[in-house]
């Protein structure tokens, strides 16, 4: 195997593969990247037995033939060499070593045999359908941030993806939740997607995903079968198990019956939540909402550290209401929304309260309140 490479390709292609690579592994070859060169181009593989990226990019290759090296370390080699230079990139025959070149520098490291890296088997992916790059990553990113932590409810460590009806039209939609918030963002169902199965992409995978669709341009195909997902696109391949799990029924928890509005400019809210909790208690950080006739009241009164509160105008004609929300929570929905006005749909102090952006009717996000 030998091959010279430009290295900004080789930096951005080994960030990628790298990053499904556990820093910690009890099986060594885990902690390697599977090289590969054919046909001018350079193929790498990393994997951590749940999911599997393939990313080629150009090479000019002498010859074919395949290794493993250690990721982290190729990658932390590649990205300190000189910039503006190739790299040389050699095996050197029996001796079980890789050989990095470029300049004056020389690395020689230990490799595994390419025959021992575990492959991700995929069974037959029944559906499959095609999406903008851009698309997907507005899935991702609007729903993201909601998806659970808690190790042990773990149908809520993903995104929930799935076929579905809004307003006599069939979309795609994804949905996350932790529990405290949810988020649900859909867009029109690609031709290919209506039989699809409900699954629930881990939260690592959709960390790759969110790295592939900004990258990307132009589609990408998505695969699926009840068990595992593939997304590809012209250079990158990542194939990943899905949680085997039932996402609960999150429909039964977007309040239906909320009859008061309340809406405000998006922007002046969001600074305005953030300076006020600055004085919340790192726990709960909790902010109270005070609601009267074109007028919000943002207060904190934290017992350790003081108190803190702010005005600003809204649109609301409904009797006053109290209610308290997570201001961590508040900011990052707040985050989400595009349009410049923030719509809150409330009923009570103790009920769920739904928020949608004032330009974007396919997105929306409910938030349980807190007592203050």
């Amino acid at each position: 195997m030998q091959f010279t490479i430009d290295k900004p390709a080789l930096t951005k292609a080994l960030a990628h593969v790298a990053s499904v690579v556990e820093r910690r592994n009890t099986i060594p070859i885990l902690s390697n990247v599977h090289i590969a060169t054919r046909n001018n181009e350079l193929k790498l593989t990393s994997t951590d037995l749940d999911m599997e990226i393939v990313e080629t990019v150009p090479a000019r290759a002498k010859g074919e033939g395949a290794t493993t090296v250690p990721a982290h370390m190729f990658h932390d080699i590649v990205r300190k060499l000189p910039e503006g230079t190739d790299i040389d990139i050699a095996r050197e025959g029996d001796q079980g070593r890789l050989t990095i070149s470029c300049a004056q520098a020389r690395f020689s490291l230990q490799t595994l045999p390419a025959d021992d890296f575990p492959s991700l088997s995929v069974d037959d992916l029944g559906h499959a359908f095609t999406m903008s790059a851009a698309d997907l990553k507005r899935l991702i990113e609007k729903t993201r941030f909601a998806i659970s932590t808690e190790e042990t409810r773990y149908y809520l460590n993903g995104i929930y993806l799935h076929a579905a009806e809004s307003g006599g039209k069939k979309v795609l939609r994804a949905v996350a939740t932790d529990g405290h918030r949810l988020a649900q963002v859909e867009l029109p169902l690609p031709a290919g997607a209506k039989d699809m199965p409900g699954v629930i992409v881990p939260r690592k995978t959709v960390a790759e995903l969110a790295k592939l669709a900004e990258d990307g341009d132009g589609d990408v195909r998505v695969e699926l079968s009840p068990s595992k997902i593939r997304v590809s696109t012209a250079r990158v391949v990542l194939t990943s198990k899905l949680i085997d799990g039932t996402f609960p029924d999150y429909e039964r928890v977007i309040p239906q019956g909320n009859d008061k509005t309340m809406e405000v400019d998006n922007h002046a809210f969001a600074e305005a939540v953030d300076r006020v909790s600055t004085l919340s208690s790192d726990k709960g950080r909790a902010v109270k909402l005070s609601i009267t006739d074109g007028k919000l009241t943002l207060s904190v009164n934290n017992p350790d550290s003081g108190s803190a509160s702010e005005e600003i105008p809204v649109e609301y004609g409904f009797d006053p209401l109290e209610i308290g929300f997570n201001a961590r929570y508040l900011l990052d929905i707040s985050g989400q929304l595009e349009g410049g006005t923030a719509e809150f749909q409330l009923a009570d102090p103790g009920s769920p309260t739904m928020i949608r952006d004032g330009k974007d009717e396919s997105a929306l996000y409910v938030l349980m309140p807190m007592r203050v």
